[in-house]
C-alpha cells in the first residue's frame, strides 16, 4: 500500500460488523442465566429434603425439566462466547486460535448434549443417568 493516506492503510481492515451482536447475545444469555439459577436456588429450596428419590421425581416433572434444559442451553452458549472472546483477543497465533475455537465448540456442544440427554433420561424414564 506505500505512503498513502490513513484510509488507504487500513481498507480491509475494518470493523466485519459481528460485535455488536455477538456482545448483545452474551448480555441476553446472561439475564437468562441469572432468571434461571434463581429459579433453580428457590425451586430447590422448596423441597422437603434432597434424597435421590426425590430429586428423580422433582426432575422429572416437565415443569422443572423444560427449565432445567432451557439453563444448560443458556449456560454452555454463554460459556462459548465468553471463551470465544477470550480466545480471540489472548491467542496471537491464528492457527492455534482456530484449533482452540473448534475445540471450544465441540466441549460445548459436547456439555450442553450430555446435560440435556441426562435431563431427558430422567425427565422420561423417571430413572438416574
Amino acid at each position: 500500500m506505500g505512503s498513502g493516506t490513513n484510509i488507504g492503510r487500513v481498507r480491509g481492515l475494518g470493523s466485519a460488523q459481528e460485535g455488536a451482536h455477538h456482545w448483545i447475545v452474551q448480555r441476553v444469555t446472561a439475564v437468562g442465566n441469572l432468571l434461571l439459577i434463581f429459579w433453580l436456588i428457590f425451586s430447590l429450596l422448596r423441597l422437603p429434603n434432597y434424597n435421590h428419590e426425590l430429586l428423580v421425581e422433582w426432575l422429572s416433572s416437565p415443569l422443572v425439566a423444560v427449565p432445567m434444559i432451557l439453563m444448560l442451553v443458556s449456560i454452555f452458549w454463554h460459556l462459548r462466547l465468553g471463551l470465544q472472546v477470550l480466545i480471540e483477543d489472548y491467542v496471537p497465533d491464528h492457527g492455534v486460535k482456530f484449533g482452540l475455537i473448534i475445540l471450544l465448540n465441540f466441549f460445548a456442544i459436547g456439555g450442553a448434549a450430555l446435560g440435556i440427554f441426562s435431563v431427558a433420561k430422567i425427565a422420561f424414564t423417571g430413572v438416574a443417568v
